[in-house]
């Protein structure tokens, strides 16, 4: 069966990825359905899950999405009010909104979707189910 099984994102600072990652999956639909000293897994729908780990291979402390490797995690927001309500709680959380300016169509005038960027520079976007 194509598709993804996960996705892992090594983090510096467990403690922080869990608060805001967490607010952020649990917000948008996922369950938490694995927790271990060194990190935790966030399973939604298909069972493909995503994982947040730290390890002790880590090459600096920041995610750089404008470097080689993954720029974005792109997740099903829901309605347009569900993404409207996560983009607006988001600085609460520890997430930076972006591209405001461009809110909510900064990916296109048919691509209804928020971007956020959480405190160890890691982009998210929260993208709308289409009308």
């Amino acid at each position: 069966m194509p598709g993804f099984h996960h996705v892992e994102v090594w983090v510096t600072d467990l403690a922080q990825a869990r608060a805001e990652w967490g607010w952020l999956l649990s917000t948008i639909g996922f369950e938490r359905s694995g927790e271990w000293t060194e990190g935790e897994s966030w399973t939604a729908g298909d069972g493909a899950y995503l994982t947040l780990t730290t390890s002790p291979n880590l090459s600096g402390p920041d995610h750089d999405r404008r470097a080689p490797g993954v720029n974005h995690l792109a997740f099903h927001g829901g309605s347009r009010a569900q993404v409207d309500a996560v983009v607006g709680f988001a600085a609460s959380h520890g997430w930076r909104p972006l591209y405001q300016e461009r809110y909510p169509f900064a990916g296109g005038p048919t691509h209804y979707a928020g971007w956020l960027e959480n405190s160890a520079g890691f982009k998210a976007e929260i993208v709308a189910d289409e009308r």
